[in-house]
């Protein structure tokens, strides 16, 4: 039998912050867009408040009302804890904001044991995809939000779950 620490023990030290990827199809093709421009977008998560809402209801003031929010990995970066959520949302709600297509790329990939060096965007926008392609196999719920096209698009994505980036 094994013994773990205490649980206790363990705590996070430093901020946490979400990272959102606001996702849209337009003309069938998955962007990348928010009101930071068609980049990631980082927000603080303050102690004992619940990211997913506040993801949710950041996206819904100044991107669009999110048909999925989901969390899909997380890092240690930035100087602390990093939450990388897709929050999916209608094209039309991204048409006057910065956007740039969204290409495949490598994921990162780290030892058996150990995180990646390096995390580049693209690489978390690929893998937030590769986790929302089997959600939309696995779960119904998200399938049946999803927004007209999404599904077709997801299936050229090799569904997987969450993995350590």
């Amino acid at each position: 039998m094994t013994a773990f620490p205490d649980p206790g023990a363990f705590t996070v030290e430093g901020p946490v912050q979400a990272e959102i990827m606001v996702l849209a199809l337009v003309d069938g093709a998955v962007v990348l867009s928010g009101p930071c421009g068609a980049a990631p977008w980082y927000v603080a998560v303050a102690e004992g408040a619940d990211p997913m809402a506040i993801v949710t209801a950041i996206t819904r003031r100044n991107a669009g009302d999110p048909a999925v929010v989901h969390s899909t990995s997380w890092r240690q970066a930035r100087g602390g804890v990093v939450l990388t959520f897709v929050a999916v949302v209608e094209g039309a709600a991204v048409s006057l904001l910065d956007r740039t297509p969204v290409v495949r790329s490598s994921l990162a990939r780290g030892a058996a044991t150990a995180a990646p060096w390096q995390v580049p965007a693209d690489a978390v926008i690929e893998h937030g995809l590769r986790h929302l392609a089997w959600l939309a196999k696995d779960d119904p719920v998200i399938a049946a939000a999803l927004p007209e096209g999404w599904m077709a698009v997801l299936q050229n994505y090799a569904p997987e779950p969450f993995r350590h980036l």
